[in-house]
């Protein structure tokens, strides 16, 4: 495993360009960013990605071998140069487009249509609606009009159009006027707007305008939806975090809450006591799958992660993080110290030689997870509060409670099954020894009475007939207690 040499030529042309390999500006505005240029990630070797590349030609997501040896691959560093088709393995994408009735160029065609009879395209749409935000005396009605939108969709399409400037706008895909960054906003344009269709009881959430310029950054546009698609639709990603009612997203902040509580008491006791909240940090970490670090490498890093094991990789990063802060968090005082530290990763704390190694040696298991979304339940039960002085509103509580039935009645059937599994194993190692008690019987019974006794069997029943009779009378006590166990212990269907 070598890393990337900082005098290589590719990255000598990137900064030659103004940008750096990831395609961030090195010059301006990326200071108001915090953006950091000095990469630390590993770089595999030719023989590696050529292993890398013949096991995403040959991917089957069902295996637990190939999983294991994406994870394996992840720990040596993915290049950058094939993130995108392992993550097109890892979310399935090829198997959700095959199988959804949603055709995404439907969708644009469906949006385009009324736009280009009008004399519109997606460009000067982006420019319309984001000039209504700068000219407030200015009526919005004579786009609604022009375009056919309904309210509701003009709300969006206009969220959207703000997002968009917003969005890494130090990314050269992003940033500026020129005909890479209108095309790049008119892509994440486009995918917000075919989910929104896609999914309209959530519509548009802001944040979501940072997932899809990271995938569009490493994916084509429509694969870049699907993969949208995968990561806010499927339980195991991000499913329900942009819900409009925050239920989900609050319950999953309960269980960071809950995992630091037991794993670091003090430190978990100390940022309560300076009056910061998990939620004050935890879910800008969630919303955001962590792309406010300053180490884009470490962000690519994490996100590697979050595709393979969904939302356990965000416990992780967040439990790796703390703890990396520990010791300057614990002699911070005040509120006004502590909160913008924790939203703020340091460069030293997030760069890849040390976060991402870190973040390896921390683990999170599903089974904690669930103890954690017990107490979460139970305190919802008690009418505590979970995360300080944040309320839980009803429909969560219910949601919560639903939870709890279900969690018990699985916990129900296992016991259950482990129970019947012991009772046929213990009816199974009887009737063994019923099987080895009758052959002993029918083997002692010949001896004593068949006529190819030897001279040795002979002469020891002669001196010693008490042998020869308990050979004769205990074979057959032994089985009558086997068969009256056996009938007693034969499971019923």
């Amino acid at each position: 495993m070598r890393r990337r040499s900082s005098g290589s030529a590719a990255r000598r042309r990137t900064e030659s360009s103004g940008f750096d390999e990831f395609g961030f500006a090195l010059r301006g505005e990326q200071r108001l960013q915090g953006r950091c240029h000095q990469y630390s990630y590993p770089q595999p070797n030719s023989a590696e990605a050529k292993e890398l590349r013949g096991l995403i030609s040959c991917w089957d997501g069902s295996s637990v071998t190939c999983r294991n040896q994406i994870e394996h691959f992840m720990k040596m560093g993915i290049p950058p140069v094939l993130r995108g088709r392992v993550w097109r393995c890892l979310l399935d994408i090829d198997t959700l487009r095959a199988t959804s009735k949603f055709c995404y160029q439907k969708c644009l065609r469906e949006v385009r249509e009324p736009l280009v009879d009008l004399g519109f395209n997606e460009y000067s749409v982006l420019s319309a609606i984001a000039m209504l935000n700068d000219a407030h005396d200015q009526n919005p009605f004579w786009l609604l009009q022009a375009c056919s939108v309904s309210t509701d969709d003009l709300v969006i399409l206009h969220q959207i159009a703000l997002d968009l400037r917003r969005s890494f706008p130090t990314h050269r895909s992003l940033m500026g006027d020129t005909p890479e960054a209108i095309e790049g906003q008119a892509k994440l344009f486009r995918v917000l707007v075919a989910y929104a269709r896609y999914n309209p009881k959530i519509g548009y959430s802001q944040g979501m305008s940072h997932i899809g310029a990271v995938l569009l950054m490493n994916l084509p546009e429509e694969e870049a939806f699907w993969a949208l698609v995968a990561l806010l639709e499927s339980p195991k990603y991000l499913s329900g975090l942009f819900d409009h009612s925050l239920d989900k997203i609050q319950h999953q902040v309960g269980v960071f809450h809950q995992l630091l509580k037991h794993r670091s008491p003090r430190l978990f006791q100390h940022i309560e006591d300076v009056g910061v909240s998990s939620l004050h940090y935890a879910m800008p970490w969630f919303l955001s799958v962590f792309t406010s670090l300053p180490c884009w490498d470490s962000v690519m890093a994490i996100w590697d992660l979050v595709m393979l094991h969904g939302m356990l990789a965000l416990f992780r990063v967040g439990l790796t993080i703390i703890h990396l802060l520990e010791p300057q968090l614990l002699r911070m005082k005040d509120e006004a110290l502590v909160l913008p530290l924790l939203l703020h990763v340091p460069v030293d704390v997030a760069q890849h030689c040390i976060l991402i190694p870190a973040l390896w040696n921390t683990e999170v298991q599903e089974w904690e997870v669930i103890c954690m979304n017990s107490l979460i339940l139970e305190e919802a039960g008690d009418g505590s509060c979970h995360l300080g002085q944040v309320a839980e509103s009803p429909s969560a509580i219910k949601t919560r409670s639903r939870k709890k039935l279900d969690l018990e009645e699985g916990l129900k059937e296992a016991a259950a099954g482990r129970a019947k599994s012991a009772k046929t194993a213990r009816w199974t190692v009887k009737t063994s020894i019923l099987r080895i008690l009758k052959n002993a019987r029918r083997y002692l019974g010949n001896s004593v009475h068949g006529q190819g006794e030897d001279s040795q069997t002979r002469l020891t029943s002669h001196a010693n007939p008490s042998l020869s009779d308990s050979c004769k009378t205990r074979p057959a006590s032994l089985l009558t207690r086997a068969q009256g166990a056996d009938s007693s212990a034969t499971p019923k269907e």
